[in-house]
């Protein structure tokens, strides 16, 4: 029997025209400094498309999710502003400007909470199974599934191959911030897994919860996205979270953790009691991959907590690259941080597998609070699978060229939560979407193209 290949892609998302700071992640340290400053779309966007050319030339396979209609028109109708599109947008503006700036929220470009994926090769039936994240525990963020799943839809259309779950239902318990709570590990990208899913709280039974900040993913959504993506729950280990750290700013767990095959990079504070967390990690990696899962922790000593959030040293990619070995994607701010600096110094010359760092600019999102590993969404194919999907949104230098003319066309270069009341923009940003599912052969997507 020929060896099945497989590879893992990384789908970015593009920053939409609406890229603004107002302000609305509660619990997202800066998200809330920068709120009412004013951003750069065009910057931004520009930024986010460097780092999917780069990972391409990493030869990382490398694709791209649209950025999702804003300002939502139909949210704003449907909680009671009527009218023209212009009249809406000006009563909103006048009466509920936090409700006007989550219909204008380009969040969506943090692909890592689009969707939880679980490859075929860990799944009982041998097909991708996709959920989109139902995001309820913020309000700008809640109205990005119906979307969500419609791109994921029409990209993975082959129903020989994927399998698509209707979002969780929204509420307390079924809480889902998608895959930036969930890490895959195996001794290489094709062999069965184990799953490490992390959760803030558990919406059934009683467990220790931050002061400050709320606590977004629910024990019970994770529970559920095992069971309907038919996953062995032997190869599937849930941590919570430790709530000081959510209170200092670690929303996701990918601020605090990441990992990539048979390597775990974490901060110590990551989990409610961490060390047994990674003790039962290795015994699992050991047990059902016969692979010593690599670790490295970093102390408090090292890098307090408010340096990690800072900094997102741990929202860095950590990627396999075409010489087969483990490369850190880390945000420009780790590298302007002394003690982030001494921890990557230490990391490489470590014996573990990452041979090789590279920074990327992504100041735009960071100032939301998004870096590298926010913005993409990790999903192992087949080369089958990958054959398979809408082959449209793979970048490739000519793509990529085309992405950067058409964010200089449509993009604004300056843009304040209070522009988000012109209609303009509102034009502006659905001839870009238009222009882009044709770029993208995407076919239509959006509310205003059906």
């Amino acid at each position: 029997m020929a060896r099945i290949n497989y590879r893992e892609c990384n789908f970015d998302g593009i920053v939409g025209p609406t890229h603004n700071y107002a302000g609305l992640a509660y619990g997202n340290t800066a998200s809330m400094k920068h709120g009412l400053h004013p951003s750069n779309p065009r910057e931004a966007a520009l930024q986010s498309l460097a780092k999917m050319r780069m990972l391409m030339q990493l030869g990382i396979p490398q694709a791209i999710l649209p950025p999702h209609e804003r300002p939502y028109i139909p949210v704003l109708r449907r909680i009671g502003f009527s009218g023209s599109n212009t009249n809406i947008l000006t009563q909103a503006h006048r009466s509920a400007p936090q409700l006007l700036a989550a219909s204008c929220s380009a969040a969506s470009m943090w692909t890592a909470n689009a969707a939880n994926v679980t490859p075929s090769c860990d799944s009982e039936d041998q097909h991708v199974h996709l959920s989109a994240a139902n995001l309820c525990s913020q309000a700008h963020r809640s109205i990005e599934a119906k979307t969500t799943e419609r791109i994921l839809r029409n990209i993975f259309a082959d129903d020989r191959f994927f399998t698509h779950h209707t979002p969780l239902p929204s509420g307390l318990t079924f809480a889902d911030e998608g895959a930036a709570n969930h890490t895959r590990f195996s001794a290489q990208y094709g062999a069965k897994g184990i799953h490490l899913f992390a959760y803030g709280r558990s919406a059934l039974a009683r467990n220790q919860l931050p002061h400050q900040f709320p606590a977004r993913q629910t024990l019970e959504a994770s529970q559920a996205i095992v069971r309907l993506h038919q996953m062995d729950p032997t190869r599937v280990l849930f941590a919570q979270q430790l709530p000081e750290a959510i209170d200092a700013g670690v929303f996701h767990n990918d601020v605090i953790s990441v990992g990539n095959e048979n390597f775990f990079f974490y901060h110590e504070h990551a989990f409610v009691n961490t060390a047994q967390v990674v003790k039962d990690l290795k015994e699992m990696m050991q047990r059902h991959c016969h692979r010593d899962l690599v670790c490295y922790k970093v102390t408090k000593e090292a890098l307090p907590l408010e340096e990690a959030v800072k900094t997102y040293l741990f929202n860095s990619q950590i990627v396999t690259t075409a010489t087969d070995t483990m490369a850190l994607i880390a945000p420009q701010e780790a590298q302007e941080s002394e003690a982030a600096q001494r921890v990557i110094t230490n990391l490489l010359a470590s014996n573990t597998p990452v041979k090789t760092v590279h920074y990327v600019n992504l100041r735009q999102s960071m100032h939301n609070g998004g870096g590298p590993a926010c913005v993409r969404l990790r999903i192992v194919l087949s080369d089958a699978e990958l054959q398979a999907m809408h082959q449209g949104v793979l970048l490739t230098d000519p793509l990529y060229e085309q992405l950067v003319q058409w964010v200089t066309k449509h993009y604004r270069d300056r843009l304040h939560p209070d522009d988000l009341a012109d209609s303009h923009l509102l034009d502006e940003s659905r001839s870009a979407l238009d222009e882009l599912t044709v770029i993208l052969g995407l076919g239509p997507v959006y509310d205003f193209q059906l």
